[in-house]
């Protein structure tokens, strides 16, 4: 009898505490009056857990609220809460923000962009190079001039160079704009590579190198505005892509290699590359001036690069090129010789600018 009256006084206890607190621990407006750190967690963030641990919410009922809001929150409490979240405009704080931060990265490091402009006061559009590494191409220079092979070496590297052009010929036939471009990618290796060498030697011998590292870097550079160029004439299909990774992947090999063993060997091949280059650029300005290829506006990077009127035409781009080629096979062909008389590059001056 006495355990009954217990369990029916426990019971109505229970009872009268949950219908107290049922009010307040399951209605919309307590759910809607707990803390910010009760809201930002119901929606998700951590935010307001690190504010609560770092003090910035008061300390008297901070953790009561924040247990309160988390665990008494209706469904349709939490959609309200966020939908405020949602209408607050936070994507555009937050990029705001990564602006703010990008501009403090910059700033922190003193490396702000640079802003290059014209004589004119124009933003200068090419971030590829810059007013000052433009020129005009020196049109008068001898087209025609040939080393002819003296010895055995210089053989070998003369007809190295006419069989490497026959599967060339047969691949590309008459396509001279995509030819060009294989050229291009081909032509740019000598200079780089043959500059990374002669920097690693003046590193470890701690002795100049005459200019003929900045002279066959500008020469590699000069060869990739080439490619630049001509991307923009011929858009290159996936086959013409995998070609000229096979190919420069081949040579570029094959060149570290011979570059290693006789530089004046490499010079003369690039040399014989050159007038080669020289003679493809010809048939090409024949077939343009024959009507077989459209003789179309020259590219806007070309008119700035070279410095050309603007109203130039492809056939104006392909005489620039040919006569920077010609000044490369100078170069490479006066590089070879300086070797051949058992001296080293470091004991002349290089040509710098002799595009």
């Amino acid at each position: 009898m006495v355990a009954m009256m217990i369990r029916q006084g426990g019971t109505r206890l229970s009872g009268s505490m949950m219908a107290s607190l049922g009010a307040r621990l399951f209605s919309h407006s307590a759910a809607g009056t707990t803390s910010i750190a009760g809201r930002g967690f119901a929606s998700g963030g951590n935010s307001s857990l690190v504010g609560f641990l770092r003090g910035s919410i008061p300390a008297n009922d901070a953790g009561v609220n924040w247990i309160v809001g988390v665990r008494s929150c209706s469904t349709v409490a939490q959609q309200q809460v966020q939908n405020s979240g949602a209408s607050h405009p936070s994507s555009a704080a937050q990029a705001a923000d990564s602006t703010k931060e990008e501009k403090e990265i910059v700033s922190y490091w003193g490396v702000p962009p640079v802003k290059v402009v014209n004589k004119d006061g124009t933003v200068w559009k090419w971030d590829c190079f810059r007013p000052w590494e433009t020129y005009q191409a020196d049109l008068s220079i001898d087209l025609k001039k040939h080393h002819v092979p003296l010895n055995l070496l210089d053989k070998l590297a003369y007809w190295m160079v006419k069989v490497l052009r026959m599967p060339t010929d047969l691949f590309f036939q008459r396509r001279y704009g995509c030819r060009a471009m294989m050229l291009e990618t081909v032509a740019a290796v000598p200079g780089m590579v043959g500059g990374m060498m002669l920097h690693c030697k003046s590193l470890r011998r701690f002795e100049q190198s005459g200019g003929w590292i900045k002279a066959l870097l500008e020469e590699a550079e000069n060869e990739r505005m080439h490619l630049m160029t001509f991307m923009e004439v011929t858009k290159p299909r996936w086959y013409d892509r995998a070609l000229v990774i096979s190919v420069q992947a081949v040579f570029f090999n094959a060149y570290f290699l011979g570059y290693m063993i006789s530089p004046k060997f490499a010079h003369r091949v690039v040399g014989y590359l050159e007038e080669e280059a020289i003679h493809s650029y010809t048939e090409f300005l024949e077939e343009l001036d024959k009507g077989n290829i459209k003789n179309v506006p020259a590219p806007a990077i070309a008119i700035d690069y070279w410095q050309l009127p603007p109203d130039a035409t492809l056939r104006d781009v392909v005489m620039v090129v040919r006569a920077d080629e010609a000044h490369h096979r100078d170069v490479n062909h006066f590089a070879s010789d300086v070797h051949f008389h058992g001296r080293e590059l470091k004991d002349v001056s290089a040509p710098l600018g002799y595009h």
